[in-house]
This record gives structure tokens, sequence and C-alpha cells, in this order.
């Protein structure tokens, strides 16, 4: 007898769903040149399709009046306020102030009035102040894009749930190294934490939500 499939086995047991609100923002997480240049350590072949999904929510959000809000990592130059992150993962201290490898790509830079979040640590809340600055903004729903799908998207996507936002992560607009946990993580933030949805159904909620009229 066939093992049961992973949606087999958790249908009936999380099945919730989670309906955007009235005031979305829109997360675009560490998309940066490591993630884009080939030669860095960090270099994923998926993410060029990616950024540029996040290029075109950004587009549509920011013709919507809708915020855009960007995170980058930053360290200082001996990656102490990285703390155990940079021990676990040495490689994220590429990361130093100054290192082109953190920059945002040319096609994908904040505009005037965008949010640019600096961070240390995966999630784009822990350590920041985002949480208090988007709820003083009346945000309540968050489109999140960017990578990886399995380190800071996700951490993003949980911690903005246990801040009381609806999270919404934008499946083309994310990347990881491989497609294994990509889809694991897409999965399993759709079955407990999170919904997940297409550029498209993003663009449609964007548009629902025109805060320019």
């Amino acid at each position: 007898m066939a093992a049961p499939s992973a949606s087999d086995n958790y249908a009936g047991v999380f099945e919730g769903r989670l309906q955007p609100g009235k005031r979305p923002a829109l997360l675009i997480v560490d998309v940066v040149t490591a993630y884009l240049s080939e030669g860095s350590p960090l270099f994923m072949e998926t993410a060029a399709a990616a950024k540029d999904s996040s290029q075109r929510l950004a587009n549509a959000a920011r013709a919507a009046g809708v915020s855009v809000i960007f995170t980058n990592v930053q360290y200082r130059a001996d990656g102490s306020d990285g703390g155990v992150f940079t021990r676990k993962s040495p490689v994220v201290r590429m990361w130093v102030e100054g290192s082109p490898l953190g920059e945002f790509p040319a096609d994908l830079v904040p505009h005037p009035g965008d949010l640019v979040i600096t961070k240390q640590y995966p999630s784009a809340f822990f350590g920041t102040g985002l949480a208090e600055t988007l709820h003083a903004q009346g945000i309540d729903t968050l489109f999140i894009t960017g990578f990886s799908t399995s380190g800071c998207v996700r951490a993003s996507a949980l911690d903005a749930m246990q801040h009381g936002f609806v999270p919404l992560v934008v499946r083309e607009a994310c990347a990881d190294r491989h497609p294994g946990p990509h889809e694991a993580n897409l999965f399993d933030l759709q079955a407990k934490y999170a919904e997940v949805i297409s550029e498209a159904e993003a663009v449609a909620i964007i548009d629902a939500n025109n805060n320019t009229a």
C-alpha cells in the first residue's frame, strides 16, 4: 500500500484560509546582487526570474499607492552584530558594510518614499522595528517576495503572521537554491502560516486596494 502524499496527509488538518485585509504593503526581502551575480557563493539560477516578478509587483504597488518595503543585510567588519547566525552560516558575512554583493540590482532599487530595512538576521522583523512602523501606518497585509524561500522569506512570513499581518507569499517572486526546499517551504507556509498566491493574484489584490484614487 502506497504511503499517503503530503497533500493527503495534511488534508483535514491544515486547511484554514486567510483573506487579505484592507491595507496591504509589499515586502521585498533581500533581493540583492549576491543572489544574482554568477560567481557569488549565494548565486541562484532562479533568482533573476523572481527578481523580475518582484519588479513588476513593485511597479504595480507604486502605481496603486501601496507601500513598498525593501530589506537588505549588513554587518560590521567583524560580523559580530550577526551573533549565532553568522557563526552558523558564515557565508552571510559577505554582507559587510560597503560590499557590492549587498547592493540592490540596478533595475530594482528603492524609490523615494519606499522604506528600506537593514537587518542582521533572517526575519525582516527581528530587531528592526518594522512591525511597529507598519502598525502605525495601518498596514494589515503583506505581499512577501524575495530570497530565499526557505530562509529569509519563510522567517519574515512567519514573523509577519505572529505580528498580526496577513502574509501573502508570491510564488513567482521567490527563489531558492534548489527546487526541493523551495517547494517544501511554500507547501508548509501555505498549510500553516500564510497564503501562497500567484503574481497575477497579487496584482489583482493590489489593484483592488488602489489608494491613489
